[in-house]
């Protein structure tokens, strides 16, 4: 088969065109400065990694021994023991989530999933896809979710099975939830542990903070029951994913005997492309946890060098602790076009991904908030 000299002409454009604009992403946390040219050859091949990568298949052109070690990588970060634990490389942070409601729906069945304004537009979708009862908490102005509001409602709804959904880096604002204040808050209104599921949404932060110094909670060590992060934004894949882990006593009361490929699937996808892993492997086969902890540095570095110097421009920019993403006012439709950026209401934020090596993408930006502002107070 062969295409037509227009055709070719059209995925020559394309080309041209990624290349031009392959770091154009101040506004989104994807990392692009990632290369997997050792596993371009994989990509004749129609991999396919259907269900449990710890089980026998029938399917043998699969990457499961890849993905095992992905998994053991992570349930190591995330402290919780490898035999203890289950998990699988999903399609990105939506799927990882799903599934983490997904096992506190089934563990409580009645219970009501709780999570703030500032949550991840998907958990609305996964809401009506698990056809789960649900509430919304009001945030705090800094993006994490409101506590006082958050136990006013589990206790308005006299809910005795909480499913409780906490951000570990808001996708507007980068907060982390408290998970030790939940907890804790929880506990003084007399709700057992054993009586609510705790699922973490870490899609970007959960590879920034087991590096810094001082991270806040949010591991199974801390208390969570299980935890997603994305595999594109701080690690940088050319294929969204992401990794989800969980307690392995919980999910197995998911899992699904399926005859044909003589093996179990306990995922929400099934068939799942068997490159990501691969992928994944490559990425922590490939550094070192000193490297990991340089290129976070870097990033961390980053923001703080653009939130200093939009705020000696007098632009009321800020950021959380542990966190590369930078929110200020939002600036004109010219501005934000222009550079691509993140907007909802009246603030905008810029994430300093690690492909931000140096600060001349940030500057541009910020020569432009800064004439835009100046323009605007005219």
């Amino acid at each position: 088969m062969t295409l037509s000299i227009n055709d070719q002409n059209r995925l020559d454009a394309f080309w041209s065109y990624c290349v031009k604009n392959q770091y154009f992403n101040i506004g989104y946390p994807e990392s692009a400065d990632f290369d997997y040219t050792l596993l371009e050859r994989f990509m004749r091949f129609s991999i396919n990694n259907c269900g449990d990568w710890n089980e026998y298949c029938n399917y043998l052109l699969n990457s499961f021994e890849f993905e095992k070690e992905v998994m053991e990588y992570f349930a190591d970060l995330f402290k919780i023991p490898f035999e203890e634990s289950w998990g699988y490389v999903t399609n990105g942070g939506t799927e990882s989530n799903m599934f983490g409601c997904y096992l506190g729906r089934e563990i409580f069945p009645e219970g009501t999933l709780y999570y703030s304004k500032d949550t991840h537009y998907s958990v609305a979708k996964i809401v009506k896809l698990l056809r789960i009862k649900s509430q919304v908490v009001e945030s705090l102005p800094n993006g994490e979710v409101n506590y006082d509001d958050l136990m006013a409602k589990i206790a308005k709804d006299n809910e005795k099975h909480p499913i409780i959904f906490a951000n570990i880096g808001t996708t507007l604002r980068g907060a982390v939830d408290d998970i030790h204040l939940i907890q804790q808050r929880l506990k003084e209104a007399g709700v057992k542990r054993e009586d609510y599921y705790l699922h973490a949404d870490a899609a970007l932060s959960g590879m920034i903070l087991p590096f810094v110094d001082q991270p806040q909670g949010f591991t199974f060590a801390d208390g969570i029951d299980s935890i997603g992060v994305s595999g594109h934004k701080m690690i940088g894949s050319p294929i969204p994913c992401g990794i989800v882990v969980a307690k392995k006593k919980n999910v197995d009361r998911i899992s699904v005997e399926i005859d044909y490929i003589s093996a179990h699937d306990k995922t929400i996808s099934g068939s799942r492309n068997g490159h990501t892993p691969m992928m994944m492997w490559e990425a922590i086969k490939s550094r070192s946890f000193e490297d990991w902890q340089r290129r976070i540095e870097r990033s961390l570095h980053m923001a703080q060098y653009a939130v200093e110097r939009m705020q000696k421009a007098g632009i009321d920019a800020w950021r959380n602790k542990n966190s590369i993403t930078v929110v200020f006012p939002c600036p004109s439709e010219t501005v934000w076009k222009k550079h691509c950026l993140a907007t909802s209401g009246d603030v905008a934020h810029l994430i300093t991904t690690a492909h931000h090596w140096d600060s001349s993408q940030v500057d541009a930006l910020i020569d432009d908030i800064i004439a835009d502002s100046r323009s605007n107070a005219a």
